[in-house]
């Protein structure tokens, strides 16, 4: 087992009160852990939350040599549960190995999100959209300006309580991006790292001017295959049938994505991980038989989308209001996340 020392903050934080949002708010304490070719990963430590010293000429900053990871603390009656961390342990040295970062060790990693989560558990939120969002990430900090791979890095987690991404469960819109393209084959579309969201950026402002809350993004290569929206995987109802683009190079392999595939399943849904065109896509909603749209998150958990724009035309999905699939996946999931259901699947770790 990894050993860890620990410093406590001697200044804890009045917790906060009232509606949360997202990602603005940090608790008391932050896991560092260094890493260089002589000895490898080491020197685990929890400290007070603060800013981070390095320089200016750090690798990170001029060649986006990092990645990082989204995972979620939940607490009910007074317990508290990480879910399914180990496969955002598996994913996060894939991404590593995508950008040449050293792999960390599984095992040290869920350790040290326990760790960290434990000794900051007072900061779970109880309510039902409201949870504590933990973000580990690693970055490479040599100090050279030469286009290198690093030899020295950070591995760091920080926790913040949250309520839910949008808001709500309420329905958002999306626009399908036909200009700009997030990554093709080849890529780092399946990697968890920074330059992926920067390249989303200019999509993600054209989709908020038109009224959007994210992007969806087509393929690469020919333009007319559906990948992923902006922080999200994506799922379609049609004629009674879930589908979702299978996985590839370009799209991000989904946790939560993974559980909703099962869940519905387990619901005795026919799921089909199939590519999928705008152009079906909008036949589908212009026959009728698209009956629901929704994303997938660790942030989001699963967010209803009752509006596709797409070449200037708003496309309606359903009744406009939260789909029945959709509603009764987020209730079970969320459920199982809080120790408030069964866990057949054995993905709820308790701390």
């Amino acid at each position: 087992m990894m050993e860890i020392s620990i410093t406590k903050t001697d200044k804890p934080q009045e917790k906060p009160q009232g509606v949360l949002g997202f990602g603005r708010i940090f608790t008391d304490h932050m896991f560092l852990m260094d890493y260089n070719e002589e000895k490898g990963w080491h020197d685990a430590r929890i400290v007070p939350y603060g800013n981070l010293e390095f320089s200016p000429a750090s690798a990170v900053l001029h060649y986006g040599q990092e990645t990082f990871e989204g995972m979620k603390a939940y607490g009910s009656g007074g317990k508290c549960y990480l879910f399914r961390p180990d496969m955002n342990a598996k994913r996060s040295n894939l991404s590593n190995v995508r950008v040449s970062i050293p792999q960390f060790p599984e095992d040290d990693y869920i350790q040290a999100v326990k760790t960290l989560v434990k000794l900051d558990a007072d900061w779970i939120p109880e309510g039902d959209d409201s949870s504590l969002y933990i973000r580990p990430f690693f970055i490479a900090n040599d100090p050279f300006l030469g286009v290198a791979i690093s030899k020295t890095y950070l591995f760091a987690i920080i926790l913040c309580p949250a309520g839910a991404y949008f808001g709500s469960l309420a329905p958002v819109g999306i626009r399908v991006e036909d200009e700009y393209v997030r990554a093709v084959r080849g890529g780092t579309g399946r990697a968890k790292t920074g330059g992926n969201y920067a390249a989303s950026m200019a999509a993600l402002a054209r989709a908020q001017a038109e009224g959007c809350a994210q992007a969806m993004w087509l393929d690469g290569v020919e333009r007319k295959y559906i990948e992923e929206v902006g922080t999200m995987n994506i799922f379609f109802k049609i004629n009674g049938k879930i589908v979702t683009p299978a996985l590839s190079e370009s799209i991000l392999s989904g946790v939560t994505r993974d559980s909703i595939i099962t869940l519905c399943k387990d619901f005795n849904l026919t799921v089909e991980e199939r590519p999928i065109t705008i152009d079906e896509l909008i036949a589908a909603a212009e026959s009728g038989e698209l009956e629901e749209i929704f994303g997938t998150g660790t942030a989001v958990v699963i967010s209803p989308v009752n509006k596709l724009r797409y070449k200037g035309r708003d496309i309606m999905v359903g009744n406009g209001d939260t789909g029945e699939t959709s509603r009764k996946l987020y209730d079970t999931l969320t459920a199982i996340q809080r120790g408030k259901a069964e866990d057949k699947f054995g993905w709820r770790m308790e701390i």
